[in-house]
């Protein structure tokens, strides 16, 4: 199994079709989560994955619609008697808030709470966050309101290669990160600062080269086919407008 399942396809205001977005990653040896605005504890279950399956969870910033339901998260898999460790990935600011949200809750004082590893992920381009026999995730900084990264995941059976912008604006080094894969997984909540109207995203999906362009995050009340013309203005390639438990390959 090599797949990348949208969890949440929402940008900052959920609704009753949409979580705030994130992600799930899987291969044989890997089950990874990107980002918990939502307790993704529900869309696990109908995506047919155990909760204690996650092995590693990313993430990318420090906004409420991408970690406020972490300690809710680590509560249910501590409820769940998990006893694995799990590593959290995430830029300096980011683990900053994190821990800070955790401590609310005296979370290390649970009794038998797994370990929680915290690695934290240098703010520069080409950084490794995972490096196995079938998965390689790299992260480069994208130009947010707040520290944020941009994540690839490279698919070792498939050769395949998805790369997710996370919240951002337009940017050098999105593309960068974009560049060779094959479907662009790109925000498009904007105009405003920090994010990318679904016109940019056309533009970066041609500039990066990709095969197809994901809109994700992006204004609910906005028309599906307004969104992808707007985009098809720059890009010739397959758009998709991202919907919750769609799976890209």
């Amino acid at each position: 199994m090599e797949q990348l399942t949208i969890l949440g396809s929402g940008f900052a205001v959920a609704n009753q079709y949409q979580d705030n977005t994130h992600l799930l990653v899987q291969t044989a040896a890997h089950t990874v989560l990107v980002d918990c605005g939502n307790n993704p504890v529900g869309k696990l279950e109908r995506v047919g994955v155990p909760l204690n399956q996650v092995t590693d969870l990313i993430l990318t910033h420090a906004h409420a619609d991408h970690i406020g339901a972490l300690p809710l998260l680590l509560m249910d898999m501590w409820l769940n008697k998990r006893t694995n460790a799990l590593p959290v990935y995430g830029l300096k600011y980011t683990l900053e808030k994190a821990k800070a949200l955790l401590e609310i809750f005296d979370w290390q004082k649970w009794p038998g709470m797994f370990p929680v590893e915290f690695h934290e992920v240098e703010e520069k381009a080409g950084q490794t966050l995972l490096s196995t026999a079938d998965l390689t995730i790299t992260a480069a900084p994208v130009k947010h309101v707040v520290p944020n990264m941009g994540l690839r995941f490279a698919f070792a059976s498939s050769g395949r290669a998805l790369v997710y912008s996370s919240d951002t604006e337009p940017c050098e080094s999105l593309l960068d990160l974009a560049r060779g894969a094959n479907v662009l997984i790109q925000e498009s909540a904007g105009p405003g600062k920090g994010h990318s109207t679904p016109a940019e995203a056309g533009q970066a999906a041609a500039q990066s080269g990709v095969e197809e362009l994901v809109m994700i995050h992006y204004n609910p009340a906005r028309k599906e086919i307004e969104l992808q013309m707007e985009a098809h203005q720059y890009f010739s390639g397959k758009i998709t407008v991202a919907k919750d438990l769609m799976v890209l390959r």
